[in-house]
C-alpha cells in the first residue's frame, strides 16, 4: 500500500498534459504515492451544471492532498451560453472551481514562490549605469490571502433592497443614491482579523525558516484604509514575535514599479486576494513567466498544489505537446515539501535548475518563439523532452 494518496485533478486544456508529466517526475524521484483521479472543470459545468462535483470534494476531504492542473473559466454570459440547454433556467450558476475548492476547505494561505533559475533566457535583466547589463537574482515568495477580499464572491447585479439599504448607511454611498438598483453592480471586499493574523503568522514563519530578512505587506492602506489597514495591523502585531524579520510596507501600484527596479530587495510579500494575484504574476514575469509559476493552497486539513497558468486550450490538441511543464513540476515539489519529503523536493528543484542552466532542452517560451505546431521543427523541445531531461538529472 502506498504511503500517500494524492487526488489528481487535471482539469481543462493543458492541465491534462502537464499534470501527468509531474507525476512522472514524482515517480522517478521515488515518491511513494497512489493517484486517485477526480473530476473538475469546464466539461462538468457544460454537461452537469457543476464544475466542482461533490464527489471531488469528498475525495479531497478523505485524502487531504491534491494536485491540480488548470481550468477554463469564462465570463457569466459565456458560461450560460455553453451550458447544456436541458440544464438552463434551473438555477445553475457558474463559479470558478479552484475558488470553490479554496472556499470549501478554507485553503486560505496561498504561497507562490518566484525564484529565477540561472541560465533562463527569460530572466529579468536591467541596464547598468555604465551601459552594460546585469541579472539580479530574484527570490520572492508571495503569500496571498486566498479566501477573503474581492474573490470571496460577495457581489450582486441589481442587488437586493436590503443590501442597498445597508450600504446607504455609509456617508460615501450618497453619490449613488440616485442610481436605480437594477443598474447597479456591487462587489465587496471583506477582511477578517482571524484570516489576516493567520496569513501573517504563516508568512513570518516562512521567512524565518527560509532565511528571508523581510516580510512586505503589499496593499493600498492610504485608500483602502480599513481592509488594508487591518492586514497592516496584523503584520505589526505578528512581527513582535519575530524580531529578526523586518516588516516593510508597499502600495500595490508603487510595487509594480519597484519590482522592475530592485526585485532582489524583496523576500516574502503578503497581500489580499486581488493584490496578491497581481503581484505574484508580476514577479513571475521576472523569472520566466507562468511556465515557471508554481503555487500551494494550504488549509488546516487539505492542501492543493497547482501551477498558476491557465488552461491554454489552443495548445491542448497539439501533437507532440509543446507546453512548458516546469510550473506543474515545481508545484509537485511544493507538495513534497508539504508532506515532509524535503530531500526529494530539493532533488526535483535541482534537476529543474540543471536543465535550465544547461540550456540544451528549452520549450518554445524559453526560446521566445510564438507558440504553434511548427516550433519543434525550429528547435523547441516538446513537453515530454523537458520532463525526460529533468528525470535524467534527478540523480545528478
Amino acid at each position: 500500500m502506498a504511503r500517500y494518496t494524492v487526488v489528481s485533478m487535471p482539469g481543462d486544456g493543458i492541465g491534462k498534459t502537464v499534470l501527468p508529466e509531474a507525476v512522472r517526475v514524482l515517480d522517478a524521484v521515488g515518491f511513494d504515492a497512489e493517484y486517485v483521479h477526480a473530476d473538475i472543470g469546464w466539461e462538468f459545468w457544460v454537461n452537469q451544471g457543476n464544475p466542482l462535483p461533490q464527489r471531488t470534494l469528498d475525495l479531497l476531504k478523505e485524502h487531504g492532498l491534491g494536485l491540480f492542473g488548470a481550468i477554463t473559466s469564462k465570463p457569466k454570459w459565456e458560461a450560460d451560453e455553453e451550458l447544456d440547454p436541458e440544464l438552463r433556467d434551473k438555477g445553475h450558476v457558474y463559479y470558478s472551481p479552484i475558488v470553490g475548492l479554496r472556499q470549501a476547505f478554507n485553503l486560505d494561505v496561498c504561497i507562490r514562490p518566484c525564484r529565477s533559475f540561472p541560465g533562463n533566457p527569460l530572466n529579468f535583466i536591467r541596464r547598468t549605469a555604465d551601459g552594460g547589463f546585469e541579472e539580479p537574482l530574484v527570490d520572492a515568495a508571495i503569500f496571498r490571502q486566498n479566501t477573503e477580499g474581492l474573490y470571496a464572491g460577495l457581489e450582486w447585479t441589481d442587488p437586493p433592497q436590503e443590501v442597498v439599504d445597508a450600504l446607504a448607511t455609509h456617508p460615501k454611498f450618497k453619490k449613488f443614491a440616485g442610481a436605480p438598483k437594477e443598474e447597479m453592480a456591487i462587489s465587496t471586499r471583506v477582511f477578517t482579523w482571524k484570516a489576516c493574523r493567520r496569513i501573517m503568522e504563516a508568512a513570518f514563519r516562512y521567512a524565518e525558516k527560509h532565511g528571508y530578512r523581510s516580510v512586505t505587506v503589499c496593499e493600498k492602506p492610504n485608500v483602502l484604509r480599513e481592509t488594508s489597514g487591518m492586514l497592516e495591523e496584523a503584520a505589526r502585531e505578528v512581527q513582535q514575535d519575530h524580531p529578526s524579520i523586518e516588516h516593510w510596507s508597499t502600495n500595490i501600484d508603487a510595487q509594480m514599479m519597484w519590482l522592475t527596479k530592485n526585485p532582489e530587495d524583496y523576500g516574502v510579500i503578503v497581500a489580499g486576494n486581488m493584490f496578491g494575484d497581481i503581484v505574484s504574476d508580476a514577479f513571475a514575469g521576472l523569472v520566466g513567466g507562468l511556465g515557471f509559476a508554481c503555487s500551494a493552497n494550504i488549509g488546516d486539513d487539505v492542501a492543493v498544489f497547482e501551477p498558476t497558468h491557465g488552461s491554454a486550450p489552443k495548445y491542448q490538441e497539439l501533437e507532440p505537446s509543446i507546453v512548458n511543464p516546469i510550473a506543474m513540476i515545481l508545484s509537485a515539489a511544493m507538495m513534497l515539501d508539504h508532506v515532509g519529503e524535503t530531500d526529494r523536493a530539493d532533488r526535483v528543484r535541482k534537476a529543474v535548475a540543471a536543465v535550465v542552466e544547461e540550456g540544451k532542452v528549452r520549450t518554445y517560451d524559453m526560446l521566445k518563439m510564438p507558440g504553434g505546431p511548427d516550433v519543434v521543427e525550429k528547435g523547441a523541445a516538446t513537453t515530454e523532452q523537458v520532463t525526460n531531461a529533468i528525470i535524467e538529472n534527478l540523480n545528478g
